[in-house]
């Protein structure tokens, strides 16, 4: 299994923290906005002040309208942004809804480091379910999985940006669990879909209700039948 490189632990790569402009230097609000009361854009970098308008019109609607009442034209509506410029930093709905659950998740979970793989996938999978209980992007991430079904576009999303940048996180627990000899390294690739597998399932039939002894029972199976 090939892996990707870490992402600095609890931060989710290339969403949770925007790109800086290209003097290095980060504009306060009020010098990202045009004089047409309109954010200005820096081109493909992300302006900081621009990008952070948008994730929070994001989050908002979110909380409003969940995820069928979600659109980039309101987002770029309530965050005095063009929408050209978001586009091309979310080219879909899809992207830019990513971006806001990777913030959202990094700044809720942090990566556990427990010493046991066991206890730090419980640990995971109980703070994962209480984001996807509490949080906007969290309650709306089962739409995204539905709309992937049957748009293309959202499917790449899903696959190639949440499920890829999400696997970096998971890696960093799983190859300390190989470091520590608790698994075999072949064994890596099948975990994770295992993992992968449990909470989504867990997620489409609406159970992800508070219940440790479920999860550590599940947990506990997946890693033995991993360890060398």
């Amino acid at each position: 299994m090939s892996r990707p490189p870490h992402p600095p632990p609890g931060i989710a790569p290339n969403e949770a923290t925007p790109d800086v402009v290209q003097d290095g230097n980060v504009p306060s609000p009020a010098s990202a906005m045009g004089a047409s009361g309109r954010r200005t854009s820096i081109g493909a970098r992300r302006n900081p002040a621009s990008a952070a308008a948008v994730i929070a019109a994001a989050r908002s609607l979110l909380q409003e309208k969940g995820y069928a009442g979600f659109s980039i034209d309101e987002v770029a509506r309530r965050a005095g942004a063009g929408k050209p410029t978001i586009y091309r930093w979310w080219p879909t709905k899809a992207d830019l809804f990513i971006a806001v659950y990777q913030a959202d998740k990094a700044a809720t979970i942090a990566i556990p480091d427990t010493g046991s793989l066991a206890r730090d996938l419980r640990t995971l999978v109980n703070a994962l379910w209480a984001f996807w209980r509490t949080t906007p992007s969290g309650g709306a991430f089962r739409a995204l999985i539905a709309e992937a079904q049957t748009n293309p576009a959202s499917l790449a999303a899903l696959r190639d940006r949440f499920v890829a940048q999400h696997m970096c996180r998971l890696q960093i627990v799983f190859d300390r669990a190989v470091e520590r000899g608790e698994i075999a390294p072949d064994n890596v690739e099948a975990l994770v879909e295992l993992y992968f597998g449990f909470n989504w399932f867990r997620l489409l039939m609406n159970r992800i209700d508070d219940d440790p002894d479920h999860v550590a029972r599940a947990v506990q199976m997946m890693v033995e039948g991993a360890r060398r």
